[in-house]
């Protein structure tokens, strides 16, 4: 349980009182909440044994509070003395999401070879957008000759500003030479790099054994790879979005 977490969390901190603050599961419908006492805490590395010290929690609210105490004066390691300390840590998760798209831009950078496999893959991210609601006039497809001509046109476009994510789509089928270590290897290391300093560059270049795996993830029985990086680019788009408009709340 998270309880837990925030406990151990307590009782690696050099602090007199302190009271944390965390949420939690549980299946306990009672709405009083319910007081628990922490004995273990007697066996912690900074000997807590004559504190007063409970745990206190509400299923109602789905939140667990951790509080103890000790007189001023006690003494941790070799013989320093800390002052009462009162510390709050409260954990925030934030995710992108996939929603309110309709004002976001787009541009797809997409390899005509293996065209076979990379235009399905290229429709599949259309239909995603059109899905979620992105504007056909926000979105934009830029096509390269090969996977390995990628990541320079999508850093390129990501720099100019115009667009808040890249998809990048291409397909690289593994074949008799060692070319297709070279190309996956290059892309996969190209894109990432090209996202470090500008907006998100999505990989959906399929690295393939052979032809049926590339048909199996184009539409086929595992799905569409050119749709799940669209989709990857709303929500990381989103996400980029919100930490730049309140840092504050990040950092």
């Amino acid at each position: 349980m998270a309880c837990d977490a925030a406990m151990s969390t307590m009782l690696s901190k050099p602090v007199l009182q302190c009271h944390i603050n965390a949420t939690f599961s549980t299946s306990a419908r009672s709405p009083d909440p319910t007081r628990i006492s922490l004995r273990s805490l007697k066996s912690s590395p900074y000997m807590l044994g004559s504190s007063s010290s409970a745990a206190t929690f509400a299923p109602s609210s789905q939140i667990c509070s951790f509080s103890c105490k000790q007189p001023a004066g006690f003494m941790l390691g070799q013989g320093r003395k800390t002052p009462n300390l009162r510390v709050s840590a409260i954990i925030k998760e934030h995710t992108g999401s996939i929603l309110g798209a309709e004002n976001l831009r787009f541009v797809v950078v997409a390899g005509r070879f293996n065209e076979v496999i990379t235009k399905p893959l290229v429709a599949g991210a259309l239909e995603t957008f059109k899905r979620f609601a992105v504007k056909d006039e926000h979105i934009d497809v830029i096509w390269v000759p090969g996977s390995f001509e990628i990541p320079m046109t999508a850093q390129t476009l990501a720099k100019t500003g115009r667009y808040h994510a890249v998809v990048c789509i291409g397909a690289v089928i593994k074949g008799a030479t060692t070319h297709y270590d070279a190309v996956a290897n290059s892309a996969a290391s190209g894109v990432m790099s090209a996202s470090l300093n500008s907006v998100p560059c999505i990989f959906g270049i399929l690295t393939c054994e052979n032809m049926e795996q590339a048909i199996d993830r184009a539409g086929g029985k595992v799905g569409n790879k050119g749709g799940e990086a669209a989709l990857t680019a709303i929500e990381m788009a989103s996400l980029l979005l919100h930490i730049s408009a309140d840092k504050r709340a990040i950092i």
